[in-house]
């Protein structure tokens, strides 16, 4: 288990300077001078000048990376230069808004998920198998912002159960906050469990075709037991790096939901930050996304072992 654990750590590291390298990169390949794309036509020579040393832009690229990849070491991401505000805190502030709604959509499509899931796979090729299979396409067929907008459409602005604009933090009035977040977790929650179902109930499928649960039935196990120890733990390992994978481009692909529901989350935020050539801030925003992405996939790799053990003998 040490040496999968090692194995892994190591493995997250290099993705993770990698990840860095190519937003440091990519940043510096788009076209024109960053100091006259941050600063606009109208600035001077000297402004020029100025924001090039104040930023290290007029030293060779190598030493640019080591600056920034030092900086970044000890949590400065720089200073935004459209707000002035500095990028971590910045980032920090709308990253918790996304985290809150994509965690808890994410919660809310594995609790519906798997059971249903585990129950179309006992239930193969029955009527609640069709139906469970039916919407769960459905589901997926529906692009997010759209399914977003019905509900504003139809919850916001026919019932008028929820706002349709704005935003309150959980610290400033947890039942106002509650009623902002409630239609974009649930729309994310319904487009997530279509995918989840179809991934638990495939899994399932092929360990109840598994000798051990032929041989737990014979022995006359309730069918109960036989899903809840047998079937569960083996299928739930595919499901869980699914949920890994999910969250990650959650986290990094909320934007168009944050901007249907007006929503100060970090995928607005670099949106917001693109348009208006706020590269520090689109660094942080990138180098954040994919940091969590390889944390929440490095977490799915150490859970990995504990519903298939011959992961950690393997490695």
């Amino acid at each position: 288990m040490t040496a999968y654990l090692l194995k892994r750590l190591g493995m997250s590291a290099v993705t993770f300077a990698l990840v860095a390298v190519t937003v440091f990169v990519l940043i510096r390949l788009v076209p024109g001078d960053p100091a006259s794309l941050m600063l606009g036509e109208a600035a001077t020579e000297g402004q020029l000048e100025i924001l090039r040393k104040r930023w290290g832009l007029d030293q060779p690229l190598p030493l640019q990376f080591g600056h920034w990849i030092g900086d970044v070491l000890t949590g400065n991401l720089g200073i935004s230069t459209r707000t002035g505000e500095a990028v971590l805190p910045l980032i920090l502030d709308r990253f918790q808004v996304s985290a809150i709604i994509v965690l808890t959509a994410m919660a809310i499509a594995v609790l519906i998920a798997i059971p249903a899931g585990l129950f179309a796979a006992w239930r193969q090729n029955s009527f609640g198998d069709f139906l469970i299979v039916s919407v769960a396409t459905l589901l997926l067929s529906i692009p997010s912002f759209w399914l977003g907008l019905l509900m504003l459409l139809f919850f916001g602005l026919k019932l008028g159960w929820v706002p349709v604009l704005g935003y309150v933090g959980f610290t400033e009035d947890f039942g106002q906050a509650l009623s902002f977040v409630v239609l974009p977790i649930a729309t994310l929650a319904l487009i997530e469990a279509g995918v989840l179902i179809r991934m638990a109930r495939a899994s399932a499928i092929e360990v109840l075709r598994q000798e051990y649960v032929t041989h737990a039935r014979a022995k006359g196990v309730p069918e109960w037991k036989v899903l809840a120890r047998h079937v569960f733990p083996n299928a739930f390992a595919p499901t869980l790096t699914l949920i890994g994978l999910l969250l990650g481009n959650l986290l990094g692909g909320i934007a168009v939901l944050e901007t249907v529901f007006t929503l100060p989350g970090v995928g607005r935020l670099l949106v917001e930050s693109i348009y208006a050539r706020d590269y520090p801030v689109v660094q942080g925003c990138l180098l954040l996304t994919a940091l969590v992405f390889v944390l929440i996939n490095l977490v799915v790799d150490l859970l990995y072992p504990m519903f298939d053990p011959r992961i950690s003998r393997a490695s």
